[in-house]
């Protein structure tokens, strides 16, 4: 599973930062770093609730 971003959504809000701060993080110009589009084994709900919770759906999952 990856981790998919539509950059030209992306608003930099931060929410799946909050959710999984080792996979994204967000400067404090609002620009978004990916730090790995792969999901570990075992984080697929934690992914699933950092893509849910973001408010622009700038992100998405796929097999």
């Amino acid at each position: 599973m990856r981790i998919v971003v539509d950059w030209n959504r992306c608003q930099g809000i931060g929410m799946c930062e909050s959710i999984m701060p080792d996979v994204f993080e967000v400067d404090q110009d609002g620009q978004l770093t990916l730090h790995t589009d792969t999901v570990m084994e075992g984080k697929e709900a934690e992914a699933a609730e950092a893509v849910a919770a973001c408010p622009s759906e700038a992100l998405s999952l796929e097999d």
